[in-house]
């Protein structure tokens, strides 16, 4: 069964811009990047970093927004049943699409077994005009992935690429950059996060040494699980931390023109964090178990189990 657009099927040899001509109400992306970005509080927060997903349901008690940001070719993607609700929001990098795309369809899945009535609706927002077009083979790859599935998708968000793109003096940025989905009433809107957490170096440590697309969250217990991870010494960790704000951005972005003013900071604090623990199975997981989290009664996230670093 296809990706859908109000019934018909998707041409997935159609541009970009073409789709939106083609199915006047995805025109809803323009409402969608008129809006300025919310900040996002972490009270009730779920974030998701770069290849990772989380799934729950409006029935959860502790997290009532799913949300990512700073991506730039990447794109961020919403699956929802509109019969239990269930919420998908992965941030995906392309490393592996068909398969993540697999992985999140069977997490709501999981869900929405017993719900006699609804549909599954994807939304997908990201990417934008790069120079190496990763944005667009990666918002190809997604349409593909999905019209591969053996159910009925629709495609009821559609602000990727040439649909996110703003221009100014010559060089191309994403307009949108980050985006929450409210589990509750399916309200997706443009978002930024103050907080990132818990164990922001750890999940991007565990990102930027090849990590497959992870399932962070477990909707039943509420509980957000990290590992446990392993990985081997980073290359040359020494030599990139040596290096300057413009070698990092110049050789560790997809797109070093784009990205918001603390990608450098944040890749330096990954790199810092892989050299302290090169080996996590000894410092970070000597017991093989994951570092677990529940929201306290002020809506943040506290370990619950396993010593702090």
């Amino acid at each position: 069964m296809p990706l859908l657009v109000n019934g018909a099927r998707v041409d997935l040899a159609r541009p970009t811009g073409d789709m939106i001509r083609a199915h006047p109400h995805l025109e809803k992306a323009k409402l969608l990047r008129s809006q300025p970005a919310q900040i996002v509080e972490p009270k009730g927060l779920l974030y998701v970093q770069q290849r990772e997903f989380a799934v729950t349901t409006p029935k959860d008690g502790s997290v009532s927004i799913l949300g990512s940001d700073d991506a730039t070719t990447c794109h961020i993607v919403v699956l929802r049943h509109t019969g239990s609700g269930a919420t998908c929001l992965t941030h995906c990098d392309g490393s592996d699409t068909e398969a993540e795309v697999s992985l999140i369809m069977s997490s709501v899945k999981s869900f929405s077994s017993s719900t006699g009535c609804g549909r599954l609706e994807v939304h997908l927002v990201g990417g934008f005009n790069d120079d190496r077009q990763l944005s667009q083979k990666l918002t190809n790859q997604l349409l593909r992935a999905f019209d591969l599935q053996p159910e009925d998708v629709h495609l009821v968000t559609f602000c990727v690429t040439e649909l996110n793109d703003r221009e100014e003096q010559d060089i191309h940025f994403p307009i949108i950059y980050g985006i929450a989905v409210n589990v509750k009433t399916a309200e997706i809107f443009p978002a930024t996060f103050p907080v990132k957490g818990p164990d922001e170096d750890l999940r991007s440590a565990h990102t930027l040494t090849g990590a497959p697309l992870t399932n962070i969250y477990d909707a039943k217990t509420e509980q957000l699980r990290i590992g446990p991870y392993f990985w081997g010494p980073f290359p040359h960790v020494d030599f990139w931390l040596e290096q300057d704000d413009a070698q990092i951005l110049q050789n560790l972005s997809t797109s070093p023109l784009a990205e918001p003013p603390h990608f450098v900071s944040h890749i330096r604090s990954t790199l810092t964090f892989l050299k302290e623990h090169p080996f996590p199975s000894r410092s970070l997981f000597p017991d093989r178990k994951p570092r677990i989290y529940k929201k306290n009664e002020e809506g943040l996230w506290e370990q619950v189990c396993s010593d702090k670093i």
